[in-house]
């Protein structure tokens, strides 16, 4: 099928009636949880993925989706009326966009924000449903050395760009292959890491692991914070942006939408790193650079637009090779995987509706989207008002409640409980959970592929690199650790060779 018949096809699936009602719902979650801060959008898809259990994998994915993306709308109503970044993405937003707060221009700052996601949304969402198909024909080539290597490039890229230790986050991804292997060897049948545990023969489950690594964690980090809520209420008026407003803002959202573009492709890009660059890029050229953090406009359309724009982008990889670029696709790989469904090249052809209906879902979600932010201020600061020590119990009831009713097992439960603690020690300890959460997600195509290839070449590992493109990412990965590792070599080094010159 051609271009037309696909977006078609998506509309007709992403505009039935159910399927209407559950972006809402996302979209609806996304934005508030996004408004809310503490709990995040992985915290929040991690905690509603049991409830995608009961409907059908495409109603379940735009609901997951709409939550993704609408969280990265919400994000900016906190970081400007509040000065706390309701979402991580939205941080560079608080710098400029809360001066303009307390300058009296948050009506502004709001409306530019919702309008610059807006727009950005939509170059995302047209570059997903042009890139994606192509992308997704060359994957094809691939054979399962060719899926191995890209793995491991993905794992290494997501470490690679960690926001902390490269040696921390290597251990992690260590750490969540082997959680990823629990249970019955698929090609043996025999049980491994198990301990004796029958509830651990089927592995351990995507959703307490989830759950109590992003969701129990951020609860009991928040219960120890203490964050002083000061909103800026009497300056939300004038909503829509001033003539004068979008000639500043145009070109920062247009920018903002392409280099978030860009960087939401590549595995551990995201969100995050899309608009401190775009923030960093914006001051760069602009010409009066000092009005940067005292209340710049462009300072707030700038990353607005590209952490938008790299949440789309992110479907990219997801749905065309099998890879998430972050924690949240890593969730939805999990959600894709619980309803039988393998994202890689083949689901466009296998599952169109699926595929083709999530990315038209996105035009519909960007649109309430849209509608929720700009009417619904009065809403969002009220519920800026709701004390943390209500909101958090509630939080926690909720996910004890999914982790139990998924498969009625008390080892859910205390799995998801004991995951919890763990995330809770790692983020005081700076240890990052994703590349864990990432790793488990994928190592059962690792080690699939790990084992076909080398069914194929009679054992021999030699596979790996007479093959070009299994090799070419073999290279990338090996070059990025060797850069990874180089700095701290000759730091070592040079502290050793200024010791033993004192010691002389």
């Amino acid at each position: 099928m051609d271009l037309a018949d696909n977006l078609i096809t998506g509309f007709a699936v992403a505009f039935q009636p159910h399927n209407i009602f559950f972006c809402f719902i996302g979209v609806m979650i996304g934005t508030l949880i996004g408004v809310l801060p503490g709990i995040g959008p992985v915290g929040a898809m991690s905690i509603l993925l049991p409830i995608t259990f009961g409907i059908s994998p495409v109603t379940a994915i735009i609901m997951l989706s709409g939550i993704y993306y609408g969280a990265q709308y919400g994000g900016s109503t906190t970081s400007i009326l509040v000065g706390i970044p309701g979402e991580a993405a939205s941080v560079v937003t608080m710098l400029d966009g809360h001066q303009m707060a307390l300058q009296g221009r948050a009506g502004p700052a709001l409306g530019i924000a919702a309008f610059g996601s807006f727009i950005a949304g939509t170059i995302g969402i047209i570059g997903l449903m042009l890139l994606a198909p192509p992308l997704a024909s060359i994957a094809l080539k691939f054979g399962p050395p060719e899926y191995f290597a890209l793995m491991i490039m993905g794992l290494v890229i997501l470490t690679y760009l960690a926001q902390k230790s490269m040696a921390k986050s290597l251990m992690m991804a260590g750490v969540g292959v082997l959680a990823g292997v629990v249970g019955l060897d698929t090609m043996t049948g025999l049980p491994r890491f198990t301990f004796g545990v029958s509830d651990l023969l089927d592995g351990i489950g995507i959703a307490p692991l989830a759950m109590g690594l992003f969701g129990v964690s951020e609860i009991l980090l928040n219960v120890e914070r203490t964050i002083k809520q000061g909103v800026v209420v009497s300056q939300v008026k004038n909503l829509l942006p001033s003539r004068e407003d979008w000639k500043e803002s145009f070109a920062p959202i247009m920018r903002g939408s392409l280099s978030g573009f860009l960087l939401g492709i590549l595995p551990g890009g995201g969100a995050v790193l899309a608009s401190f660059i775009s923030y960093g890029t914006e001051k760069r050229i602009s010409k009066t650079p000092e009005k940067f953090g005292h209340g710049a406009i462009a300072g707030v359309a700038g990353p607005e637009a590209a952490n938008n724009a790299a949440a789309q982008a992110a479907f990219i990889p997801l749905l065309t090779l099998g890879i998430p670029a972050n924690a949240v696709m890593g969730i939805l790989l999990g959600a894709l995987m619980i309803h039988g469904i393998t994202p890689g090249p083949l689901m466009i052809e296998k599952n169109p509706e699926l595929f083709w209906g999530t990315v038209t879902s996105m035009y519909l979600g960007n649109a309430m989207l849209l509608v929720l932010n700009l009417p619904l201020i009065g809403l969002w600061v009220r519920l800026l008002r709701v004390r943390y020590a209500v909101l958090f119990p509630l939080i926690l009831f909720i996910a004890l409640i999914g982790a139990y009713v998924i498969n009625g097992s008390e080892m859910d439960l205390y799995m998801m409980l004991f995951f919890g603690i763990v995330g809770y020690l790692m983020r005081k300890f700076d240890y990052e959970p994703a590349p864990l959460i990432l790793a488990y997600v994928l190592s059962p195509i690792l080690e699939d592929s790990l084992r076909q290839s080398l069914i194929i070449s009679s054992g021999s590992m030699g596979i790996f690199v007479s093959r070009p493109i299994a090799a070419g990412f073999l290279f990338i990965s090996a070059l990025l650790l060797i850069s990874a590792v180089l700095p701290a070599i000759r730091k070592k080094r040079s502290a050793l060779v200024a010791s033993a010159d004192e010691n002389a």
